[in-house]
């Protein structure tokens, strides 16, 4: 097989994966991780036939990984994306096995996590309600709710940015009975909704009334939860990951705070933890696994419990500044 026939095969590789549903995203992750399999395969001197991608052979590509990322989760990925293609191949008759399956899986390497701080929180829910205060127009307003619920759905409710893309409007569920909630619908998975604190539903009640007069004044539609949008106008109906990095980048700016996303959302993950709700509800509410650990996070309350400002977090104190209607 030459390099040129098997570029041809990770061709074909791609479409399977966009027949299947995959994102553009995830098939670009495929992608960067195929391509470094195939500066591998050029820097062999021997010609790369069929007959040669063995065990040993693809043991050889994981030394290369080894000598050449120092990340454990780097060359974790790599593997098992050539471990996917060749599953590939095999589906289409060209391998009996997978060598690539012979080659133990390294384990995921879990770094400590790095939750906001209290004070931090504080400051940035401050931020935003002070930028609602001070907005010029309707339209500057808006931008402020908006950037309220993305907020209060990854601190209160835990969130990814990645789940914060899809959603609806007709995905908050509310009810006078109960605290509002949240539908996340993944790909491979059943359905599910996590609790959102009880102040989101004054902010989301604005938020939507606000949206559906700008879109009745403006001829415009769209039934996602977020938008994208400049200093000017709604550019399209949903915000992607990385307008929200982009998001908070510019928020950080202003206040020299030093939270992302990710941190926040690791926050909420430690409240709920230290709340006391069961760990099978908090998996739940996170979409994850029976099987996934919070070990982590508990060796990390262990480490800093003499320091730990995050611990002392509550939402009657984040809140204690309440949102006020407009």
């Amino acid at each position: 097989m030459s390099i040129l026939n098997l570029n041809q095969l990770q061709l074909e590789f791609y479409q399977e994966l966009k027949n299947k549903g995959r994102t553009t995203n995830t098939v670009k992750n495929y992608k960067t991780d195929l391509d470094c399999f195939n500066e591998f395969l050029e820097g062999q001197k021997a010609q790369v036939n069929l007959e040669s991608f063995d065990a040993a052979f693809i043991t050889e590509f994981s030394h290369y990984l080894e000598r050449r990322y120092s990340s454990s989760n780097s060359i974790r990925r790599r593997v098992q994306t050539l471990r996917i293609f060749f599953d590939f191949l095999m589906s289409k008759g060209l391998f009996r096995e997978n060598p690539v399956r012979k080659i133990p899986t390294s384990p995921k390497h879990l770094s400590a996590p790095s939750p906001t701080s209290l004070l931090e929180v504080k400051t940035l829910w401050e931020l935003l309600l002070t930028e609602q205060a001070h907005a010029k127009d309707d339209f500057q307003k808006i931008i402020c709710l908006r950037n309220q619920i993305i907020f209060l759905l990854i601190y209160t409710s835990a969130l990814k940015v990645s789940d914060l893309h899809h959603l609806k409007l007709t995905d908050i569920i509310l009810d006078d009975s109960a605290d509002p909630r949240v539908l996340i619908s993944p790909n491979k998975r059943d359905p599910y909704t996590v609790p959102i604190h009880p102040i989101f539903k004054e902010v989301f009640s604005d938020y939507q009334s606000s949206l559906q007069s700008y879109f009745a004044k403006n001829n415009l539609d769209s039934d996602y939860l977020l938008f994208n949008a400049n200093a000017y106008k709604i550019l399209k109906g949903n915000l992607g990951p990385r307008g929200i990095e982009i998001l908070f980048q510019e928020l950080k700016k202003k206040v020299d705070i030093h939270l992302t996303p990710k941190s926040l959302r690791q926050s909420a993950i430690f409240l709920w933890l230290s709340q006391r709700h069961p760990e099978s509800l908090i998996k739940e509410w996170l979409g994850v696994s029976p099987s996934y650990s919070f070990k982590n996070f508990k060796d990390h309350l262990k480490q800093n419990s003499q320091n730990s400002s995050f611990l002392q977090t509550t939402y009657k104190t984040i809140f204690r500044l309440k949102y006020q209607r407009t």
